[in-house]
């Protein structure tokens, strides 16, 4: 009884696993992206704005009155890495501080000064988002310079400030910190948004596990959601070993790895829209598509069609389109069959001539579009061909080798790049500008390797 427990828990769990099929590796760039929401917020100057306000509770600052800020320096952020918790930051700004002083006349304290804090990272528990939070906000004071008068005792004026410094930077520089978090977290908002792949169905990237931190990056892993339009989900296959990045990378860049199990599911969303009926007599640099040009592969032909007739071509993809990867390689493998027929007039069923099971491979060229990333193929190979039936008597396929190769090239293979056009959705989070990235394909998947920094 209880073995059978241990076997049905281990069916579960083996069922319920959820693999990556998708890797996001973030490096020191993405310091650009908490440099931009500190630029782009504006927060440092909204706080400045806030100081001289007077709010509920607030307590008056001996000796100073008519408190401003003015003067804010473009701030500079520093990054580090903490390992398991988050990353390190440090705000390195300057402020002009204005105001009356104990002596009766206007005073200006010209301070530099560095605001660190720790970013942890954690999973909202709302949204399943990841999600920053600062803890042990500190302002360290770097210089500072008074126009108070000289003559007065040294002690009276280091009190002062320290009395006063104390009191204002804390409660003016800290919120600064989470609210440019904020609007860091608020980037990461769309990430797991259904996000459509024309009228075939969506992909949702849904986090395999809260994302873990290093010394040198921060990594996130999906295990992407691929439905149909009808809502029925296509599970990725497995892979068969762990999914991790290559080495040789630049240390602190980023990159986002997809597995080849991801885009194979990916297209399966497509493959009815890989079966085409074909009947132009006229396609690229082919031959007329009549009996008679078949006739100059298969004898037999001519013989059944004195007359020619033009020909229809009907190609069915029955399994699921499969992509394979090795290095600076990447194949689209089709097994379906093709059927031609030759056609008759008055509105008359065209008639088979014969039905092939095929194989062939397309090579695949990638590119990104915009958040899409798009398909390009050629044909790389026929691989094989074998008869499941014929009306005009049997016949060597390899008679047909070279036909049918230039059939796919010049008639198919325009079908599905057709098709490819509508790309497939990448991951929406910080603003990431997949335009820039450099595509390299992998044993068993693809990196981009993201280009993060600011204009």
């Amino acid at each position: 009884m209880l073995r059978i427990l241990f076997l049905a828990l281990c069916g579960l769990l083996t069922h319920t696993r959820a693999d990556p099929g998708a890797l996001l590796r973030l490096g020191l760039d993405i310091m650009n992206q908490v440099q931009s929401a500190m630029d782009e917020s504006h927060i440092l100057e909204q706080m400045a704005a806030e100081a001289g306000k007077k709010r509920p509770g607030m307590k008056p600052i001996k000796g100073i009155t008519n408190l401003k800020v003015k003067d804010v320096q473009l701030p500079v952020i520093t990054l580090s890495f903490l390992p398991g918790v988050g990353i390190f930051q440090c705000v390195s700004t300057g402020m002009t501080i204005t105001g009356k002083s104990f002596i009766g006349g206007n005073m200006e304290i010209i301070v530099v000064l560095n605001i660190t804090a720790t970013n942890r990272l954690l999973q909202d528990e709302k949204t399943g988002l990841p999600t920053f939070k600062s803890e042990g906000c500190e302002v360290v004071l770097v210089s500072v310079k008074t126009n108070l008068p000289s003559n007065m005792l040294p002690k009276v004026v280091n009190k002062f400030l320290d009395s006063t410094l104390h009191k204002v930077l804390p409660s003016l520089m800290c919120p600064a910190i989470d609210a440019v978090l904020v609007y860091v977290n608020r980037k990461w908002a769309n990430l797991n948004a259904p996000m459509p792949v024309g009228q075939m169905g969506i992909v949702k990237y849904v986090l395999t596990s809260m994302p873990t931190t290093t010394a040198n990056y921060l990594q996130v892993a999906f295990s992407p959601v691929v439905q149909q339009q009808e809502g029925n989900t296509i599970q990725l296959a497995d892979a068969g070993e762990a999914l991790e990045f290559p080495e040789g990378y630049a240390e602190g860049s980023s990159q986002l790895l997809l597995s080849a199990t991801f885009l194979t599911t990916e297209l399966a969303l497509l493959q009815k829209s890989f079966n085409v009926n074909v009947q132009d007599m006229k396609i690229g640099k082919l031959p007329p598509q009549t009996t008679k040009t078949l006739a100059g592969f298969i004898p037999k032909v001519a013989k059944a069609y004195p007359k020619p007739k033009p020909l229809v071509t009907q190609i069915r993809i029955n399994k699921p389109p499969k992509v394979t990867m090795k290095t600076g390689k990447s194949l689209l493998h089709l097994h379906g069959t093709l059927e031609m027929f030759a056609a008759r007039r008055r509105g008359k069923a065209p008639v088979s001539l014969f039905l092939l099971e095929t194989h062939f491979n397309l090579k695949i060229h990638y590119s990104v579009r915009e958040d899409r990333l798009l398909m390009l193929t050629s044909l790389d190979r026929l691989l094989s061909l074998s008869r499941e039936s014929s009306s005009i008597g049997a016949f060597s396929e390899k008679e047909l080798t070279g036909f049918i190769t230039d059939y796919l090239q010049e008639a198919y293979v325009p079908v599905v790049n057709d098709v490819l056009q509508v790309g497939f959705p990448l991951p929406d989070l910080l603003d990431i500008d997949y335009n820039l990235a450099e595509l390299d394909i992998v044993e068993n998947a693809l990196v981009l390797v993201l280009d993060l920094k600011l204009d």
